[in-house]
């Protein structure tokens, strides 16, 4: 049943809603938690490593990121710790500092990042392009998996990625094959374990190649380098130590890391929250978290946290329902770093070496480039890529936000102007589309000067906005031409205009300014409306209509005849989205069909757009609050004029009172007793054309289609009325009255 009401909307319920919060975490949270441990230990070891930091290190922040932001984070079911994506700026920073010094950084950063959650600017993070956040992923992955390689060889990592690069070759020559092969079999093993039986693939494969890699270090000849940990977690917590000095590098530090770290925070959440249908991520409080995280990370002689996708990503596909997983999983991995030190010291550095190599590569998404490519931003993408590897990080992300609001800058305000003559006058045509400002005067100036002197110009401006610059190159350049003998006729199509650049300072035209000044009655201005309105006509859409008026010059050839109300409310073409010569449009009161041949008009018509003009379609459209329907059922008016022309909507309202079904459906929609009248006359008036000699004889001969429509003229929708009640149009329907042009 249709109703005038608005739709109630669908809403997902959070998961888990329905049942118990410790149903949920037996059932849900606490499996999800187990493997979101088992993805995070060798990551969180690998991370450490290759940061340059204690391997504790690693550690303690896994699980402070599980523990502090389960507990105050705003995402339920992101999964925090030590993340890839800090690992350059991590390295950097410990290199530059030293490594209590750096945990100190990381407190300051944590506490920049609780201030910018508490001033809500956490949104702002977001306006970040994504070509320049997919390259910077991109160029760590690469800065990893180039410092992992010599670590892979048996060797060890240098300070920088062309470092790495050039002394690649060394390292093959010393060559150790037994950290080789080790970290050769972990490759093998994240790279296959996409395609191994669905039963086995329940494990998380990092975990898999880890304790492969381990056990087949122990059984085979040769002493890899292994992990060193001195102690249980516990004996590993240190307070950090104030810089010495050069107070500016340490903000500078501490603001690079609070930026990257809520960034990817911040888009790892958006991400998380396109995987599940629960409650959305509240991002001020998730940056309140993150940064409460970094503090007490950072206090303790732990790595910087951050969001991670991959963990997230692992709790969402385990069934995880709420935040306890993530806080359980960082209980875990507390409960393994005390309990099983021992282990922990038997991982070779290969293994983590060729798991990181794996990972670093996938920060590298073909996707990604592909996105890049297609939508023009792949020099942003490489550019930044090739800073952050052989730059650094803070660096390469500048350049590569530089280079993308430079490209946005191009994008935005630049300008289209031609100027040709048009074919077979001797008139020429100037176009301008776009943004004209200063920055367009070379172009400007370079297409006018092509325009003959002594020449009639027509000069169409698409312009949305306009400074005092171009306004000003335009009018000079006019003033100019015309001094020589010739004309300039300007047609403003967009909604900056020459005579407003004078009268303030330039602003940007809204794209919805055209389509109100085409659809909103016209009252502005004074003096007569009707020449008001012509010469508006002239002067901003008789050039766009007229192509195609010209091919109608001799011959029209309309796909409908269009019976409607004569009330000045009803614009057929608008409600029908179709244009000049598509509608054989008859109009009168209450939009009525006189039968017997009584109305030579109505009969005239018919005649003509059936017979000569071929019409597909007759509609006959009918409105709300329609004054004849109205007087109808009040009774009058009688006698002369309207009331002699309103007897022959009687049959309409006998209908009505009889209890016509297509009433009773008006009725069930909301429709008032007026309304219902209107669309038992639509009714009645396309029953009467059906029976009409030419109509019926042209829907036998060649399938003339007879329908009945009804304008709601509040909400601007347009129903199908039908012999029994009324209907929504959808696609199928509209094509019957879609322009055929």
């Amino acid at each position: 049943m249709l109703a005038r009401s608005d739709m109630s909307r669908d809403t997902d319920s959070p998961p888990g809603r329905t049942a118990g919060r410790f149903d949920n975490l037996l059932r849900h949270d606490l499996p999800a938690s187990l493997v979101v441990f088992l993805v995070a230990l060798p990551l969180s070891l690998g991370i450490a490593v290759a940061s340059g930091a204690p391997i504790a290190a690693g550690l303690i922040a896994a699980v402070v990121g599980g523990v502090v932001v389960g507990l105050l984070g705003g995402s339920p079911l992101q999964v925090s710790g030590p993340a890839a994506g800090l690992t350059v700026v991590v390295a950097t920073t410990i290199s530059e500092f030293g490594w209590k010094t750096a945990c100190f950084i990381t407190v300051l950063a944590g506490l920049l990042q609780i201030l910018f959650g508490l001033s809500r600017i956490a949104r702002a993070a977001l306006a970040i392009a994504p070509v320049v956040v997919h390259a910077m992923l991109a160029g760590i992955g690469i800065t990893i998996a180039l410092q992992q390689l010599h670590v892979l060889l048996g060797g060890s990592s240098h300070s920088s990625a062309w470092q790495n690069l050039i002394q690649l070759p060394g390292e093959l020559g010393n060559l150790h094959g037994d950290d080789f092969l080790v970290g050769l079999v972990v490759i093998a093993i994240m790279l296959s374990w996409k395609y191994v039986p669905g039963a086995l693939r329940v494990l998380p494969g990092p975990l898999v190649a880890i304790v492969v890699a381990t056990v087949l270090s122990l059984v085979l000849p040769g002493e890899p380098e292994r992990i060193v940990l001195s102690g249980s977690l516990f004996d590993a917590i240190g307070l950090p130590s104030l810089p010495s000095g050069d107070w500016g590098a340490v903000v500078l530090a501490a603001l690079t890391i609070a930026l990257i770290a809520s960034v990817e925070s911040l888009l790892s959440a958006v991400s998380v929250d396109k995987m599940h249908t629960g409650p959305r991520t509240n991002f001020d409080r998730e940056l309140v978290g993150q940064g409460a995280a970094n503090m007490v990370s950072g206090a303790l002689g732990g790595l910087p946290v951050t969001g991670v996708i991959v963990r997230s990503a692992t709790n969402v596909q385990a069934g995880a329902r709420s935040r306890a997983s993530a806080l359980l999983h960082g209980v875990w991995i507390l409960v393994f770093s005390v309990a099983l030190v021992g282990v922990v010291q038997q991982i070779p550095k290969s293994a983590l070496a060729g798991l990181l190599i794996v990972v670093g590569i996938q920060l590298v998404k073909i996707a990604h480039i592909t996105l890049a490519r297609r939508t023009g931003d792949l020099m942003v993408y490489l550019v930044t890529v090739l800073g952050v590897v052989f730059l650094n990080l803070l660096e390469g992300v500048i350049i590569g936000l530089a280079l993308a609001f430079g490209l946005l800058l191009w994008r935005v305000v630049r300008v289209t102007v031609t100027a040709s003559e048009v074919v077979g006058t001797d008139r020429w045509l100037v176009t301008i589309d776009g943004t004209c400002t200063f920055l367009a005067l070379p172009k400007l100036s370079a297409e006018l000067s092509k325009v003959p002197t002594g020449t009639d110009v027509l000069v169409e401006m698409s312009v949305d906005f306009l400074d005092h610059a171009g306004y000003e190159a335009i009018h000079d350049w006019s003033r100019q031409h015309e001094s020589t003998g010739g004309t300039v006729e300007f047609v403003e199509l967009g909604t900056a205009h020459m005579a407003h650049a004078l009268t303030g300072p330039p602003v940007r035209g809204r794209a919805r300014t055209l389509l109100d000044d085409a659809l909103r009655p016209w009252r502005e201005g004074e003096g007569n409306p009707i020449k008001n309105g012509v010469a508006a006509f002239h002067r901003r859409n008789a050039h766009v209509v007229r192509p195609h008026l010209d091919e109608l010059r001799d011959t029209q050839n309309p796909h409908s005849l269009f019976l409607t109300c004569a009330d000045s409310r009803i614009v057929p073409n608008v409600i029908t989205h179709s244009g000049p010569g598509d509608l054989f449009t008859i109009r009168n009161v209450g939009n009525l069909v006189v039968p017997g041949g009584r109305d030579s008009s109505i009969e005239a018509a018919l005649a003509f757009a059936i017979d000569e003009l071929q019409v597909d379609n007759v509609v006959v459209c009918g409105h709300s609050a329609c004054g004849a329907m109205k007087a109808l059922v009040a009774g009058g008016p009688t006698g002369p004029g309207l009331g002699n022309w309103l007897v022959h909507g009687r049959p309409s309202l006998d209908r009505f009172h009889s209890g016509d079904p297509v009433a009773a459906a008006a009725a069930r929609a909301g429709f008032g007793v007026a309304d219902q009248l209107s669309i038992v006359n639509v009714a009645v008036q396309v029953e009467t054309l059906r029976q009409h000699p030419v109509v019926r004889r042209a829907m036998i001969e060649r399938g003339l289609k007879v329908s009945g429509l009804f304008f709601d003229i509040g909400p601007a929708r347009v129903l199908e009325v039908t012999a029994s009640g009324i209907a929504e149009i959808d696609a199928p329907e509209l094509a019957a009255l879609a322009p055929t042009h």
